[in-house]
């Protein structure tokens, strides 16, 4: 059996439906071998990295392992963001490379390269991979894809990178006489289990708290654990806030769901954690986007309980005084078994009365935070936190909602509804403009018939904009929302503050096209809003549209995400600063001096 149809085989078996690729020639073999069969497809992206966003949203939307492929050389390195992307994101996928023939590379020779686009790609994502290795060898093909996907699933999910010279892909293999992973010494790595009695000790910590918060992070999604998660909270009552990652694990219409925390988060949801007094932490490794600069500071006064899947992660930010490691399913299984046996509501009524009084009295959104939203709506001019509540209306309850990286991004996880089997899928650790396009294709194709939405910013939109042409290609329906405020907005929020208003190479510079121009130019029909009338009209015509739809929505060239939290500063002191008087009473434990 000719190896490279081996691969293809294989894939079809671990149930790989596509694979996303840019032809070349180190790879040709492997392209052949999967259109020769009818129960697998190649996707032709037009950049490699967009194949390999695409294959990060193929296996965040669907739960099964993403694959993408790419030729030697530049192929190879195109993939590495967003290998990078699922690295830093815990998403597993399998990245397939050509390599030149073995008897061209250079192994341990001292010259920089032997054969046409040879690069020691092994070499330059091992960093960012969870195993990584290339395949000199057909006799070894069997034991390393086995490999390879068991470890990209495996404890803390991850990429994993495969490079298979021409000549091995051509070779003539018998699968059957070749060892397997299971059959070596080596194991796949087994889940820790939560011992009962630290399950038991985590849920006395929080039924004891008077202000008991969860902080839900990626890690939910990850292992499956948000149906767990949401009958849990259901039951027990307790206030919950969300990471970037873990904001679609937990709906917006849970009675006690206070939303985004960190940098960019709601000012009521910081001042939440900031004054709870035990802390459950479940799969969030607490980054500075979460903590700020003076992670010290961080729900200070509460007992913390970290839970992750990741030994690395627990209490590494912020002192743990109880650190379990385990998977997080069969630990709110638990947890939620506890519960049956001792029902309890989290938290008593002073704590639930003072929390909604946060939220009534520091709505989110600029225009909310002055007081002016329906000034501003007269008048016609789009606040961007209500665009995101409209949108989710538009967009309804079991959309997949890809969001690129910049100021749009942060809107939406502030105001975008979640509901029912709503994702939104968020680029967190590498956080790469060029995210959201690809990564909406890659979930079309994992989930067929479902609604698929990508909320992206002028800068980002231009990053992968040639994947338009993958969308009219395969004739997805995918409505992407493009809010235009000619400018890099969140870099140029951090340039209005700290030098000056001096804005270089974000407003001065920098330019975009007309998208609805673009987007008709590729055959898609190309839609306009710049106020609240236009807006409506044009969701009026996304709803009657068949096919894809190009959006573009015009925002104030100023427009800032607020609120927003500056350096140096604890999580509840968030810009626009309060006034000092207002911040103390706003807060039960003690109010922090000024940096």
């Amino acid at each position: 059996m000719k190896a490279a149809r081996y691969v293809a085989e294989y894939l079809v078996r671990q149930g790989v439906t596509h694979v996303f690729e840019m032809a070349g020639g180190a790879i040709a073999h492997l392209l052949d071998a999967l259109a020769e069969r009818e129960d697998i497809a190649a996707v032709s992206m037009h950049h490699e990295q967009a194949a390999a966003f695409a294959a990060e949203g193929y296996a965040r939307a669907s739960g099964k392992v993403g694959v993408a492929m790419a030729t030697s050389g530049p192929g190879a390195l195109n993939l590495v963001t967003g290998i990078g992307s699922c690295y830093f994101d815990s998403v597993p996928c399998v990245f397939l490379t050509g390599q030149v023939n073995t008897y061209e590379f250079k192994f341990d020779d001292p010259v920089r390269q032997n054969g046409f686009q040879e690069t020691d790609i092994v070499s330059v994502v091992r960093p960012l991979t969870k195993y990584a290795a290339m395949v000199a060898d057909a006799s070894r093909l069997r034991f390393e894809l086995e490999k390879a996907w068991a470890i990209a699933q495996s404890g803390r999910p991850g990429p994993v990178l495969l490079d298979i010279p021409m000549n091995v892909q051509r070779a003539e293999i018998d699968p059957e006489r070749m060892e397997g992973f299971s059959e070596a010494e080596e194991a796949e790595a087994v889940l820790p289990t939560v011992p009962e009695d630290e399950v038991g000790r985590a849920a006395a910590m929080l039924r004891e708290a008077a202000r008991p918060m969860v902080l839900v992070g990626g890690g939910v999604r990850q292992a499956g654990a948000t149906e767990e998660l949401r009958a849990w909270l259901a039951r027990a009552g307790i206030p919950a806030v969300c990471s970037l990652m873990g904001l679609d694990a937990v709906e917006t219409d849970y009675e006690w769901n206070l939303g985004l925390i960190g940098s960019y988060g709601h000012r009521y949801a910081n001042l939440a954690l900031a004054n709870c007094d035990c802390l459950l932490v479940l799969g969030s490794r607490l980054d500075t986007r979460q903590t700020g600069t003076r992670p010290e500071t961080f729900a200070r006064e509460a007992s913390v309980i970290h839970v992750d899947i990741d030994e690395a992660e627990l209490g590494r930010k912020v002192q743990a005084d109880m650190a379990i490691r385990g998977h997080l399913k069969p630990f709110l299984s638990r947890l939620a078994a506890e519960w049956e046996r001792r029902p309890q509501l989290g938290g008593g009524s002073a704590w639930k009365n003072w929390l909604a009084l946060c939220r009534r009295k520091y709505p989110t959104g600029a225009a909310a935070a002055v007081g002016i939203r329906g000034a501003k709506e007269e008048q016609g001019e789009i606040d961007p936190n209500r665009l995101m509540e409209r949108l989710g209306e538009a967009i309804g309850a079991d959309a997949i909602v890809c969001l690129d990286v910049g100021q749009h991004q942060m809107w939406a996880s502030q105001s975008l509804p979640v509901r029912g089997e709503a994702r939104l899928l968020n680029a967190g650790g590498m956080g790469a403009m060029g995210f959201g396009l690809p990564a909406a294709i890659g979930a079309a194709f994992a989930v067929p018939g479902r609604r698929i939405a990508l909320v992206a910013g002028d800068g980002g939109m231009q990053v992968n904009i040639q994947e338009l042409q993958t969308i009219v290609h395969w004739r997805l329906p995918i409505a992407v929302f493009v809010l235009n405020n000619r400018s890099l907005g969140m870099v140029r929020q951090f340039q209005d503050l700290y030098f000056g208003g001096r804005q270089a190479s974000t407003v001065s510079g920098y330019s975009c096209p007309d998208f609805a121009k673009v987007a008709e130019a590729y055959g898609i029909a190309g839609l306009r809003a710049a106020s609240w009338s236009e807006l409506e009209e044009l969701l009026k015509s996304l709803s009657a549209a068949e096919g894809p739809v190009v959006a573009e929505i015009a925002i104030s060239a100023g427009a800032a995400v607020h609120p927003k939290l500056g350096v140096g500063r604890p999580i509840e002191d968030m810009e626009p600063l309060l006034d000092r008087e207002e911040l103390r009473r706003s807060m039960i434990v003690p109010l922090l001096e000024e940096p």
